[in-house]
């Protein structure tokens, strides 16, 4: 009978009620045992989870419930470790699995490794020392078998690689073998006995020991970051601790500021030579490590650290010459012990003191990328730029020291990179400013002299002997660039022309066609501030007439046009290209030499092919006047443009000295050095010009033209006058002679006959035929490479060609037509 029943009997006795209260508590009972069998059951065949406590998915969990759980040791896991691997190499001994053999034994050797150092060493295994045995004596059989049936397995390589590490080892345990060896039974019954001994400590007895052990005489210790205590470093415990750094450098949640606290602690206790270069070589590339994927460039003053460093790093290795840091050298197997060179011994170490000072070099001018320029941090960031330099010099020095050629053209290279833009003046501050900063014996036998005017060359005339194609070829650029900026014209373009750069520069990397984008722009400028307009409008006219300057003079992005997508990876690799600020060319600067040698090419033309004739020399001038001519109100010049195109119609108008206002108006001329010649040939530019103009657009009003009227007019000598006009006619650009009796001017009227006009026009129409092909096939070609920069360049160059070659022939057939 159910027992909600039996409480509801209201007849029942006193004593039924008695023997009720003991039905229900033991009925209760059952059924308390019966529902807590029930659940335990229902427990049992449910899976647990694994990842709650004490939950696991596997088939022997009924019998781990019955067990007491147990909190293991870290040194019991770790011997656990090395049994669960011992087990392992012999069961590949039996199935000749040398691979396995050989994976296993190097997880044992790392695990061992970890156990037996560090503060909370433990002593090494004695079945570690009879584990090699066995194996060395297991190798050494199979490797005779080997040889004997001449027959090569997929095994011997994975045994050859175990027979190397074994004897690796043995060097270092090479008393545990030697005892092993003679008595192998007494050897492995000490491990048994010393085992038997030490008693299993408590946890508590475990956190006493830690504190009197690392207590001071007060009782307290110093803890670090995450309640770790801070052991004091010495000499020596100083290279295991530097291996322990190292060892972690890389990992997943290493504290890289941490490490770097380590390593400078580290150098300070540092002693020996060895000791110093090996805490110096790891702290500086740890200082790199910082900069990973948080900033766009190095903190000032972690590059300053890492410096500061570099430069410690050379001084012990100067002054130590038994001692070369090599990226060729093999590993020293000294056991975490101080090296100490014999007599005459030269000690390699691995390291990259090129990769050092590359990677110093690189984050100083991503530094200045990324820094307002217009801010005074950029001024004392560029303040810097003689520790850099100074350090390059030091680090050339050490290469030719050692005879190490593989650098000396990377560092010469850079060391151009800083100069080839400066003026002599400002090259001599820098040398003497990076002089300051080294030792008296740091003295370069490639660059001797300290003569500012000889460094370029120089460096220059080292890179030319070079194998290396694109160091030739940026020693070419820079040397270029170079004499421009001094203004040596002639000397500039003589190099271009028989160094052949321009006819594969397309094949550079970017990086060199910008460079060479720079040297052709600076020519221009060169050539302008000689008076040589021509030279200057044709090296000035394919950069400026492709309408993206800022981007291939690495000076700006590209704007996108409104609608058209933009790659953001793309974009990220033009921002790193781009030049530091100090390093930039004027581009309104640019633009106004361009225009003004344009005007005084253009105009001329113009007046002598007559208003029909839509032959032009300058697309982008032309472009601009045509705008300019249709406004219908055209108020006072305000910018640059503004009065290159007054001064242009004026000119065209015979009113040069209202030219002559307008151009000397622009403010962009006292920005050059030699401000009063510039603005002087100028004038007498526009004079020249002026009567050229002149003489085509009124030569058919006139018979003759007195020589001294002219020279009156235009305010030039007769002398002038009278060669101006001789080469004009020398030219068949005007048709006249000179009288000298009565210095005059003789204008001859000649018409054309019929069959010239139309030759004349049949040719005008042919060239704007093929310029309207040539205009849609550029589009074409535009639109399809729009992301490709060396396309774009060598299309451009095609088409300048081309244009060109167009232009001679027309000119060609004009002259022809003119003698017929």
């Amino acid at each position: 009978m159910s027992r909600f029943f039996r409480s509801s009997d209201t007849e029942s006795s006193d004593s039924e009620s008695s023997d009720n209260d003991s039905q229900y508590s033991h009925s209760d009972s059952e059924y308390d045992s019966d529902a807590e069998s029930y659940h335990s059951e229902a427990e049992d065949d449910q899976p647990k989870n694994r990842f709650l406590k004490g939950g696991s998915d596997s088939d022997d969990s009924d019998d781990e419930s019955n067990k007491k759980r147990q909190a293991k040791s870290q040194k019991d896991k770790r011997v656990e470790e090395m049994e669960t691997a011992v087990k392992a190499i012999e069961n590949g001994q039996k199935n000749n699995d040398w691979n396995l053999i050989s994976t296993e034994f190097d997880k044992l050797t790392v695990t061992i490794t970890r156990a037996t150092t560090g503060f909370n060493k433990i002593a090494v295994p004695k079945f570690y020392v009879k584990t090699m045995v066995e194996l060395d004596d297991h190798v050494t059989e199979n490797l005779a078998k080997e040889k004997s049936s001449k027959k090569k397995n997929n095994n011997s390589k994975a045994m050859n690689n175990l027979k190397t590490k074994l004897k690796k080892l043995s060097k270092q345990f090479e008393e545990s073998i030697a005892a092993y060896k003679k008595d192998p039974e007494e050897f492995m019954k000490e491990e048994e006995v010393e085992e038997e001994v030490v008693p299993t400590p408590t946890k508590t007895r475990e956190i006493a020991s830690r504190t009197t052990e690392t207590d001071d005489g007060e009782g307290f210790a110093a803890v670090g970051k995450g309640g770790k205590t801070i052991v004091a470093v010495s000499k020596e415990t100083l290279l295991t601790r530097l291996r322990e750094v190292l060892e972690s450098r890389g990992k997943k949640n290493t504290d890289r500021a941490e490490q770097i606290t380590i390593l400078e602690s580290l150098s300070k206790v540092a002693e020996s030579p060895f000791q110093k270069i090996s805490v110096l070589l790891i702290l500086i590339a740890s200082r790199f490590d910082v900069n990973i994927s948080k900033a766009t460039y190095m903190d000032t003053n972690v590059w300053k650290s890492a410096a500061k460093e570099f430069n410690e790093l050379l001084q012990v290795l100067e002054t130590n010459k038994s001692f070369v840091v090599t990226e060729d050298a093999d590993d020293l197997d000294n056991e975490d012990a101080d090296v100490v060179p014999k007599a005459g011994e030269v000690v390699k170490l691995r390291g990259s003191i090129l990769s050092f000072v590359e990677r110093l070099d690189d984050e100083f001018n991503k530094s200045l990328q990324n820094i307002d320029p217009h801010a005074t941090e950029y001024i004392d960031r560029l303040r810097d730029e003689a520790t850099i330099f100074a350090m390059l010099d030091r680090a050339q020095f050490y290469f030719e020291t050692y005879d190490m050629t593989f650098a000396l053209p990377r560092v010469i290279s850079r060391k151009l990179d800083h100069v080839y833009y400066k003026p002599e003046q400002v090259i001599g501050y820098l040398q003497t400013a990076s002089k300051k900063l080294l030792p008296t014996y740091v003295v370069s036998k490639i660059t001797p002299s300290e003569d500012p005017s000889e460094l370029v060359n120089e460096l220059c005339n080292y890179l030319y002997k070079d194998t290396t194609t694109i160091f030739r070829t940026r020693a070419i650029l820079c040397h270029i660039y170079h004499y421009a900026l001094h203004k040596k014209f002639h000397t500039a373009r003589d190099l271009l022309l028989m160094s052949h750069v321009q006819e594969s520069i397309h094949q550079a990397d970017i990086a060199t066609q910008i460079l060479y984008n720079r040297a052709m722009v600076q020519i221009g400028i060169c050539a302008f501030r000689d008076g040589l307009i021509k030279e200057a409008h044709a090296a000035l006219s394919e950069i400026q007439g492709s309408g993206r300057v800022k981007e291939l003079l690495a000076q700006g992005v590209q704007a996108q046009r409104f609608g058209q997508p933009t790659n953001p990876e793309v974009e990220a690799i033009e921002r790193q290209r781009q030049l530091p600020f100090h390093m930039h060319i004027n581009l309104e600067l640019l633009e106004c030499i361009f225009l003004t040698s344009s005007m005084l090419l253009e105009i001329p033309a113009q007046a002598q092919a007559g208003p029909s004739n839509k032959k032009f020399i300058s697309r982008p001038f032309r472009r601009l006047l045509d705008y300019n001519e249709r406004q219908a109100f055209c108020g006072p010049p305000e910018n640059t443009r503004d009065h290159i195109m007054s001064a242009a119609k004026a000119l065209a108008s015979g009113e040069w000295e209202k030219a002559k206002d307008f151009i000397l108006a622009i403010k962009v001329w006292d920005l050059m050095t030699e401000t009063q010649e510039i603005k002087e040939m100028l004038v007498r530019k526009i004079q020249e010009e002026g009567l050229r103009t002149y003489l085509f657009t009124y030569a058919s009003y006139y018979s003759t033209l007195g020589l001294t009227q002219l020279a009156s007019m235009f305010d030039l000598s007769v002398n002038s006058v009278n060669a101006i006009i001789a080469k004009m006619i020398f030219n068949e650009e005007l048709s006249a002679s000179l009288d000298q009796v009565t210095q005059c001017i003789v204008l001859h009227q000649v018409e054309l006959s019929r069959l010239q006009v139309l030759s004349l026009q049949y040719s005008e129409k042919v060239a704007n035929l093929v310029d309207q092909n040539e205009r849609l096939t550029s589009n074409g070609r535009d639109n399809n490479n729009n992301n490709n920069n060396n396309n774009n360049s060598s299309n451009n160059n095609n088409n300048n060609n081309n244009n060109n070659n167009r232009d001679n022939n027309n000119s060609n057939h004009h002259n022809s037509n003119k003698n017929h």
